[in-house]
C-alpha cells in the first residue's frame, strides 16, 4: 500500500524564493531613497539557485504479506484488497504489515549547472535506481528467518542424548545429516502455517513470545513428519530427485538404510512434543492429533500403492478412487493438521470448531494435489524441484482421470498401452493425448471454479473462525507454479 512519497531538490536547484526575495530588495531600496533607514539590513545576494533537476525521492510504502495476491490481475487484487480492508476494520492489530521505505538517489550526471567536485560522497553514485534504504536493511527478521532459526537448537536438541552417550554417538551423528539432508529444505508453507494460523486465532496483545516460539517449534514438528512421509515415499515410488536433490534413498552409502531413517525422523517429532509441550494442558491433543494424521497418511499412501500396480488397468481408475486418495494422502496432514495443531494452543478444542475448519481445508488440501498433479506433468523441474514422475509410475492422477473421461476409443487404447511405463517415447505418447484433450485448459477452468467453490465454503463453514486465515492461505496456494 502506497502511504506517501516526498522529494528533496539539489541545493543549487529551482529557486522558489525569486518573488520574495525581488519584494525585499524592493522596499530596501525604496528606503534607501528615503533615508528612513533605522537599522542595518542584510545584504541582498546572489541566489545559488542554478535550476538544477537532480532530486532525491523518498516512497513510504507499508506491505501486508498475507494478503499478497498470487497473480496480477485485476479481479486478484480486487478480491485480495476487499479482505484487507475488511480485516484492518475488525481487527487491524492482527494484521501482518512491513512499513518500508525505498530511496532513490540521483546520478552524478543528473546534476546541472554547478560543480559536484568535493561533494560526492557516494563511491558509485546509483544510475537513479533505487537504493536499499537504512530502515529496509534494519528491517525486523522475517517470519520465515525466526523460523529457520529454530531449526538449529532443535538440531541441538535431538542429538543431545548421543552427545551423552558414547554408544550411540555414532549412529546419533548420522541421524543429525539425516535430518539436515531431508528437514529444512521444502518451501515450509505447513510448519509456517501454524505460526500464521495462530497469529489469526490469538490477539496481538496475547501473543507472547514464548507461545510464538513454541508456536515455531511445533511447525517443525510438522515439516519432521513431511519429511518421514516423503523419505519413505520416494523408495516407495523409486523417485529420483526431491527439492532439487537426489532423493535419500539415492545418496551414495544409503539404499535401503533410508527406511530405518523414515523411522528415525517420525519419532523426532514426539521428542520434541515431549520436551517442549508436555506441560501443556494440550499436549494430548497434539499427541492425538499427529497420531491420528499419521495413520490418515498411511490410509492414503495405501490407496495410492493399491491402484497404482505393476499391471497398468486404467479401468480400476476412477475420480472417486482419486478423490479419496487425495483426501486421506494429502489433505489431512498438509493443510487441517498445522491449522488444528494451532487451534488447540490458542485453546480452540471444541469438536464444531474442528469439523467446521476440516471442510474448509480437506476442500482446498483436494485443490492442492490437483494442482501438484498438474505440476506433475506441465511445471518446470528447475522451479517445482522435481522431476515429474506420474505417468511412469501409474499414478492414479487427476490428469489421467479427466483424460480417461474425455479420451475417444482411439485415444483410450493409446493411454492404456503407454501410460504406465518406464519410456520416454510412451511418456511422450500419454502427454500427446494430453494435448489432444485440451488438459491444460481444463486444468485452468477448474483451477478457477473450485477456487470460488472454496471461497464459498470459507464463507459458510469459517463461522467464529477468523475467516481471513482461511482466505489468506487459498490465495497463498492460488495460482502457484510450485
Amino acid at each position: 500500500m502506497f502511504v506517501a512519497t516526498k522529494q528533496l531538490a539539489c541545493h543549487h536547484g529551482k529557486d522558489r524564493g525569486i518573488a520574495t526575495k525581488k519584494k525585499y530588495a524592493e522596499n530596501r531600496r525604496l528606503e534607501m531613497q528615503s533615508g528612513h533607514t533605522q537599522k542595518k539590513k542584510r545584504e541582498v545576494k546572489d541566489t545559488k539557485k542554478v535550476g538544477c533537476p537532480a532530486e532525491i525521492c523518498i516512497t513510504h510504502i507499508v506491505k501486508f504479506p498475507e494478503y499478497k495476491v498470487t497473480a496480477n490481475t485485476k479481479p486478484i487484487r480486487r478480491r485480495a484488497s476487499i479482505e484487507l480492508r475488511k480485516q484492518l476494520e475488525k481487527s487491524p492489530k492482527n494484521v501482518t504489515h512491513e512499513v518500508w521505505y525505498y530511496l532513490r538517489l540521483p546520478h552524478i550526471s543528473c546534476h546541472q549547472g554547478h560543480s559536484m567536485e568535493g561533494k560526492c560522497k557516494f563511491s558509485k553514485m546509483s544510475d537513479c535506481n533505487d537504493v536499499e534504504s537504512p530502515a529496509k536493511r534494519r528491517r525486523p527478521p522475517s517470519e520465515l528467518e525466526l523460523f529457520d532459526d529454530v531449526f538449529t537448537q532443535l538440531l541441538e536438541d535431538l542429538g543431545e542424548e548421543g552427545r551423552k552417550n558414547s554408544e550411540i554417538s555414532d549412529v546419533v551423528a548420522r541421524f543429525k545429516k539425516v535430518c539436515e539432508y531431508n528437514v529444512p529444505h521444502g518451501k515450509k508453507n505447513r510448519g509456517l502455517s501454524i505460526v500464521t494460523s495462530y497469529r489469526y486465532l490469538v490477539p496481538e496483545f496475547e501473543q507472547s513470545q514464548e507461545n510464538l516460539h513454541k508456536a515455531r517449534i511445533l511447525g517443525w514438528c510438522v515439516e519432521w513428519l513431511q519429511a518421514f512421509f516423503l523419505v519413505a515415499d520416494d523408495i516407495m515410488d523409486q523417485s529420483h530427485t526431491r527439492r532439487g536433490q537426489p532423493c535419500w534413498y539415492r545418496k551414495k552409502d544409503v539404499g535401503n538404510m533410508a527406511i530405518n531413517d523414515a523411522f528415525y525422523l517420525e519419532t523426532c517429532i514426539y521428542k520434541l512434543l515431549r520436551l517442549y509441550f508436555r506441560d501443556d494442558t494440550y499436549y494430548i491433543h497434539l499427541l492425538e492429533l499427529f497420531h491420528e494424521t499419521t495413520m490418515q497418511t498411511v490410509i492414503g499412501q495405501g490407496l495410492d500403492l493399491m491402484t497404482s500396480p505393476d499391471e497398468v488397468d486404467l479401468g480400476q481408475f476412477s475420480m472417486e478412487k482419486y478423490n479419496a486418495i487425495v483426501k486421506w494422502k494429502t489433505a489431512f496432514y498438509s493443510f487441517y493438521l498445522p491449522v488444528a495443531s494451532a487451534m488447540y494452543m490458542a485453546g480452540v478444542s471444541d469438536p464444531e470448531s474442528h469439523s467446521n475448519a476440516k471442510v474448509i481445508l480437506l476442500k482446498m488440501g483436494h485443490f492442492f494435489q490437483v494442482q501438484d498433479d498438474y505440476l506433475d506433468c506441465y511445471g518446470d523441474p528447475a522451479v517445482t524441484g522435481k522431476v515429474g514422475t506420474d505417468i511412469e509410475e501409474n499414478k492414479c492422477g487427476w490428469l489421467i482421470n479427466q483424460s480417461i473421461q474425455r479420451a475417444s476409443k482411439e485415444q483410450r487404447k493409446c493411454l492404456q498401452e503407454n501410460y504406465g511405463c518406464n519410456d520416454s517415447k510412451k511418456v511422450a505418447a500419454v502427454k500427446e493425448i494430453y494435448k489432444e484433450l485440451n488438459l491444460e485448459d481444463v486444468y485452468k477452468q477448474y483451477e478457477e471454479s473450485s477456487y470460488q467453490e472454496l471461497m464459498t465454503e470459507i464463507e459458510k463453514y469459517s463461522k467464529n473462525l477468523p475467516k481471513a486465515m482461511f482466505i489468506a492461505f487459498a490465495n497463498k496456494i492460488y495460482k502457484r507454479n510450485k
